[in-house]
Formats: C-alpha cells, structure tokens, sequence
C-alpha cells in the first residue's frame, strides 16, 4: 500500500490533466491512473477515419493560461483527432503533468474507508493507493458500447470499434467493409472509408441530422484576430447557453415570415456547424419552429442525394437536436457512391452476424472487414465499471441502479469525498466540454483548498440538496424537446439503461451561477465534517 496522497485522479484527458495542474499548483499531492500509453483521453482512444472535433478549434482549447492560448497554432477550422491529440500531448509536456501520471494501469475499485475517511484505490497492477479525495475524469463518452448481435463472435475478419481504434490505422483499400452505425462517428468515418474500399455495405437504424462543416485550413488574418481577442470571445462564450461564441438569432421560426426564415437557415447552412440550431430561439421549445428547421435539413438530403429512394432511407424523421446533432464532410453525398450500398434495419434490425458477413431483411450481405460505429455507454458507463463503494460499503452501480443522481453533477450522497468531473447532472455534453471541464476542475480545486483552511475532513451532499437538484434537472429537461425521443441522453442506446435524462440542460450560465452560489452561502447543500 503507497503512502497517502490528497488525491487520486482516475484518467488523463483533458480533464484529469488540468486537474492535476489545478492541485499542483495549490499545494496537493495527487497522481493521476490512465489506462492507455498516453494522454488526451478521448482523442487518445478514438482515431477512426475522420475523427475531429466538432466545435471549432480556436475554441476547443483551454483557456486557463494566455500564454497557452497565444502559443498554439491550430491549422483547421475543425481540429483533426491528431492535432487534437498533438495539443494534449503539448500541454502535457509545458506542464511536466507526466511524471504524476502512471500510464496503462486501470482503476478497478475505490472503496472509502469511513474509520479515518479515506479512500482505498485498487488497480489492475496490484496496487492500493490511499488518498483522501477521488476524482473521477473518466470522460462522458469513453465507454465504447458493442451491440448484442447474434453471431458477432463468428464474424471471420477484423472487427473494429470507432471508440478503440488501432493506433496502427486501418488500411481498407481494396477491402470490401460493413459499417453498423449512423451516428456521429460513423457521419464522419463513412465518407473517408468510402474512398478507400472497394465496396462499403452502411446499416442505418436511425436517420441522423447532420449539417456541413465547411472545414477548411485556418486563414492566418482570422487566427490573428482571435488571439487579439481571446479574452473577449470566452468571456462572451461564457454568457451562452452551451459555452461557444456564436451568433443566437433571438427571434422565434414559427413567427418569422417563411422567406426570411429560410434565407437565415441558408445563411446558417452555408457557414455550417452547430450554430445551425441557434438559427432562431425556439427550436428546442416549440414543435412547429422545430419542424421548420427538420424540414429544411430534410430538403438539402433530397437536393444531395441522387436515388430517391436511398434518399429516403436517409432522410430523418425525428425532431432535430433530439439527438446529438452532427457535422460532417461529404456525408450524403457519399451514398452517390457507386461502391455504397445503405440497407435500413429501421424496422427489421439486423438477424445476424455471420462469418462472412450480416444477415438483414432476409438477404445476406458480405464484407471483409466490419466497423462497428455504435456509440458509448455515456454519462456513466465509464464510472460504473469501476467498483465504486461509498459509506456501508455500497456500490455506485446499486445507488444508481434507477438511474444516476448527483448534485451538481459533482458529487453524490453515500460517497464523502468522491468529484465526478463533467458527472451526470452537469452540462457537459449540452456544451462546449473543454470550458465545462476547467470549470469542474477550478471549482473543486477551490473546493478542496476551503476544506483544508476550514480544518474539514469530508464533504458530501445533503440528500435534500442531491434530490432537489435531480428534480431541477429533470423539469429542466421535460421543457426542451430534447427529452422527447429515444438518445443516448437518456441511455435508450444501452439495453436496460434506465432511462433518464443525464445531462443539465439548463444552460452554462445558469449552472454556473448555481455553483457559485453554493460556494457563497458557505457550501450550502453540503456536509462539512
């Protein structure tokens, strides 16, 4: 058993890295546990074909150091997995984080230990670290998740993930391949996969939105000006529902005459990216305004698309922004494809897996090589394979067995001294995650330096705080239309997931004022002991 440490930190993204630096610089000893051969996270994991972020990069980044932010060159108006992962390995290396960093080790069990309030850290080396705080940076999407199909074991060649991707790359030229997938990662994996094989077979369950990235190389004028300003756009970036200096038109759709509502969604097409749903105000609030903008992006598929019915196949039906929307590169026209076959399983899903292939609406399809492009288990896959064990003994996974509870998405009843950055019941994935991320990890940081002047040993929620909070967080969600409809938000992607709406919807502004206002009225919501 290793000497005590203030904190143990349980991952080494962009998370756990500014963790680390945070209680560095305030005097605590912690050690960060990864379990891949470097840093960044989920940029370290996920380097399928076409991987890149989906905000854009000058403001994806940190932003807790000026220096940081003036030194970096990014190169792309969307950053590539690569770059991305270049970046991380940059701030690594500025800050000397790796030498608190123990790499390809896996965190199997925290236990707390209420006789002298610690925590117990076991790992797959054998290990047992004491140390008074855990702090869980495990990422909200870092859980791959592998579909039950039948016969999935039988499949004769390699199968790969896009949440575990080889870091050798996958070559498919020549290659015939199967795709099972048509979320984000497939949107952006299917137009490079395409190019490379002889011939692509996509299985799409559900027909996703997804809106141009225009990407392009960075125009060394606009870089200029963003430096000049930096502390401006993250300052007005703070003001904004998801954390990201865009332009909200603050108008309704359903109340703005069809033509100028089209020219704006135009205007928003042709810039592209997430800012499409800030075309007008309304278009998570009200069915009608949601409509015109489905109906918009449902036109474009038809306009893109040359077969009318693989157009329909592709063309969405749900509500858009109820699930994740996406951005891509080249997405549907890469169903003109010759080499591009699309087979729905929307109603019929997939029978089997077979050695040579998949089985689908009573026709068999063969394939060398096949991707699986099915998501995470997000929000709480990642913590709950941890056995996590609080007062008593008791496990996260039973505590969360009707769906995860928190307060303030950082920090749950029954587990004193447990930090869950970007948790379930925060903003996170509803928002910009790297400034959601810096203000998790101040916001225990500071946390963690009041209870060391204050003398207290353990802080944990009051249960009256942790269930009005839930409560907040659910009626929050019930406004929006994003909880209307089967996503990974609520977990309808993972078989008997409760479902439950996981992240706070309420906004990065209003969520940030909560936090500052539990601080201010001394904690309020907290044990102090």
């Amino acid at each position: 058993m290793t000497a005590n440490l203030d904190a143990v930190i349980i991952g080494a993204g962009f998370a756990g890295m500014y963790m680390l630096h945070r209680l560095r610089g305030k005097g605590f000893s912690a050690r960060v546990i990864e379990a891949g051969k470097g840093v960044g996270g989920t940029w370290y994991w996920n380097r399928y074909p076409g991987a890149r972020c989906d905000v854009e990069s000058v403001q994806y980044s940190y932003q807790f150091s000026p220096e940081l932010e003036q030194e970096w060159e990014w190169t792309e108006r969307y950053a590539t997995q690569p770059e991305i992962l270049k970046y991380a390995n940059h701030v690594a290396d500025r800050y000397d984080l790796r030498r608190d960093i123990q790499f390809e080790t896996r965190v199997t069990r925290a236990e707390f230990v209420e006789t002298n309030n610690s925590w117990v850290v076991e790992t797959d080396k054998g290990q047992r670290i004491v140390a008074r705080f855990v702090i869980t940076a495990m990422g909200c999407l870092s859980s791959p998740n592998t579909p039950k199909i039948p016969g999935l074991a039988d499949f004769a060649g390699p199968t790969y993930h896009t949440g575990n991707w080889p870091h050798e790359g996958v070559d498919f030229t020549g290659k015939t391949v199967g795709v099972i997938g048509t979320g984000s990662s497939a949107i952006q994996s299917i137009p490079i996969i395409a190019q490379q094989a002889r011939h692509l077979t996509v299985f799409q369950r559900t027909a996703n939105y997804t809106i141009p990235a225009h990407n392009r190389p960075l125009d060394p004028d606009h870089v200029r000006e963003v430096k000049a300003n930096y502390r401006e756009m993250r300052k007005r970036a703070k003001t904004l529902p998801a954390g990201i200096d865009l332009r909200i038109n603050n108008v309704s759709a359903i109340e703005t005459p069809e033509e100028e509502r089209r020219r704006q969604y135009q205007e928003r097409w042709d810039y592209g990216g997430l800012g499409f749903m800030a075309s007008f105000n309304d278009l998570l609030l009200n069915d009608e305004s949601n409509e015109t903008a489905a109906e918009f992006v449902r036109e474009k598929v038809r306009e893109i698309v040359k077969d009318p019915r693989t157009a329909e196949i592709l063309t969405p039906t749900n509500i858009i922004g109820c699930k994740r929307l996406c951005v891509d590169s080249g997405y549907w026209e890469t169903f003109n494809r010759p080499n591009v076959t699309l087979v729905d399983i929307r109603d019929e899903p997939i029978e089997r897996i077979t050695p040579t292939g998949a089985r689908a609406r009573g026709q068999d399809y063969t394939f060398d090589c096949l991707v699986l492009a099915t998501g995470f288990d997000a929000m709480t896959g990642a913590l709950l394979k941890v056995d996590i064990r609080g007062r008593g003994g008791i496990s996260l996974q039973e505590t969360w067995s009707e769906g995860p509870k928190t307060y303030l998405g950082l920090t749950v009843v029954g587990f004193p001294n447990l930090f869950t950055i970007t948790g379930p019941g925060s903003p996170s994935v509803l928002t910009n995650m790297l400034p959601s991320i810096e203000q998790h990890v101040d916001w225990i940081a500071e946390c963690m330096e009041a209870l060391r002047t204050k003398g207290v040993a353990v802080i944990e929620p009051e249960p009256e705080a942790q269930e009005a909070w839930n409560v907040h967080v659910g009626s929050v969600a019930n406004i929006t239309l994003r909880s209307t409809c089967s996503s990974w938000y609520v977990g309808a992607n993972i078989p008997g997931k409760p479902r439950v709406f996981m992240p706070y919807i309420g906004g990065l502004p209003a969520y940030i004022e909560r936090c500052e206002a539990v601080v201010a009225g001394g904690y309020e919501g907290f044990s102090l002991t």
